[in-house]
């Protein structure tokens, strides 16, 4: 009975301390812009949108630089002619947000706060 407890007490005691390590994980997190883009870069950051997004999306190539928010807006809905449909779009653009960790800089898709590491990325802090 009492070793039962321990064991008990010992893995609720583990438990705690891994959750409380994923929560320190984002603590570090600092506002940063891409420096220095490559193409190996680029690719990164369009698999990580995609990735996110679960669609293809066109980024431009200066995209992180200046800034470290990512705002992509919906393609409006067109009518039947090609021509953009009447009315508000009411969508909400999707946003990402770049982050240094650590030393590594990481993709935040700020609707489910989902994290991506962009591999081949230099980045510094605003």
């Amino acid at each position: 009975m009492v070793r039962t407890m321990k064991t008990k007490a010992i893995i609720a005691g583990l438990t705690f301390a891994m959750v409380g390590c994923q929560t320190l994980a984002t603590d570090g997190d600092v506002a940063a812009r891409i420096t220095n883009p490559t193409d190996d870069s680029r690719r990164a950051l369009q698999s990580a949108v995609n990735a996110a997004l679960d669609t293809n999306v066109t980024l431009a190539n200066a995209a992180l630089t200046d800034s470290s928010v990512l705002t992509i807006e919906r393609n409006p809905p067109r009518s039947m002619e090609n021509l953009p449909a009447q009315g508000r779009n009411m969508d909400m653009p999707m946003q990402f947000r770049l982050v240094l960790n650590n030393g590594d800089c990481v993709l935040i898709y700020t609707a489910d706060d989902s994290r991506r590491q962009l591999a081949d990325t230099s980045c510094v802090a605003e």
